[in-house]
């Protein structure tokens, strides 16, 4: 008898049209920076603008903007200041760092983690893709897989596809953090940029010493997804659960009983947290029932000195 297929319902299992329309959500943000990035630790160095290289486009003026740099017709024309932005053939990659363990498969309001956070790896596929990067993604825990980077709407289309598949696989042993950093490191395929979404439960002692390396071969950001029953301690009552088609309550009364509830499920994003502000990394947290957008710009959006 065959596996009847999970419902992509994108809510309990990840729903590929929703990931490929997360894009005209993506269209709508500002436009990621373009930026200098100098080579670090023998990587090639991804997208570079400036005097000598062939011409880009234009873009509205921002503060720091060289201005030996600007369009001057383009601004005569439109009112606006402009900058030049010039191009080298080399592009930046991106290689999203993907949580698949099983305590992703959890959820309370809206939908499960691991649904929040394949939404949130499309979104950043789009917008890296929107700012000429090629994107990958490298699956760590219940699934261990590799989308090499690819470049251009098809670079996000195979992402949200290669997301939406494994979602529906089922699901193997669990892996810590410390292995999935120790693997990303030899797969980085050229990468510049890592982000991490993860829940933070997967964090072991040994992540800290893999994080710094791969921290030594490209920037590294960190979405941390959290159930809001996560992030904050439950008022009194009956809370219904299903495990494995098991179904089962859980009673929360006094004030003892919740607080030790509410630690045993905060104890993911807390080592997550600790290990960013350890190393100082960029990072933020997202909740199952928010847009990923805010949190996708603040990350991959803002040029940071390399």
């Amino acid at each position: 008898m065959s596996a009847v297929a999970p419902i992509a319902d994108g809510r309990v299992h990840v729903s590929l049209p929703e990931l490929i329309a997360l894009r005209s959500r993506v269209a709508r943000a500002p436009a990621p920076p373009v930026t200098s990035r100098v080579q670090r630790s023998g990587q090639r160095p991804s997208r570079l603008h400036g005097r000598g290289m062939d011409y880009a486009e234009s873009r509205v003026y921002q503060a720091g903007d060289d201005v030996r740099r600007m369009d001057w017709r383009l601004t005569a024309r439109s009112g606006v200041a402009h900058t030049k932005l010039f191009q080298e053939e080399r592009e930046g990659r991106l290689l999203v760092l993907l949580d698949t363990n099983a305590s992703m498969r959890f959820g309370t309001r809206t939908r499960f983690k691991s649904v929040q956070a394949a939404r949130a790896a499309a979104m950043a596929a789009w917008y890296a893709v929107r700012g000429a990067d090629r994107v990958g993604v490298l699956a760590f825990g219940g699934q261990r897989q590799l989308l090499r980077p690819q470049g251009g709407s098809r670079g996000a289309l195979a992402v949200a596809g290669a997301l939406a598949a494994w979602d529906a696989l089922p699901p193997g042993e669990d892996e810590s953090l410390s292995a999935a950093l120790q693997r990303a490191g030899r797969l980085m395929h050229g990468a510049s940029r890592v982000l991490l979404v993860s829940d933070g439960f997967a964090v072991d002692a040994a992540a800290r010493g893999r994080m710094l390396g791969l921290v030594a071969k490209a920037e590294v950001a960190v979405l941390t997804v959290a159930d809001p029953l996560e992030l904050s301690e439950p008022p009194a009552g009956r809370y219904p659960f299903a495990h494995r088609g098991v179904h089962y309550d859980v009673v929360l009364q006094g004030e003892r009983q919740r607080s030790d509830f509410a630690r045993s499920l905060s104890e993911g994003h807390r080592r997550l947290d600790e290990l960013c502000d350890s190393l100082g990394l960029r990072h933020r947290t997202l909740d199952t029932s928010a847009d990923p957008l805010d949190a996708i710009v603040a990350l991959l959006g803002t040029a940071r000195a390399r």
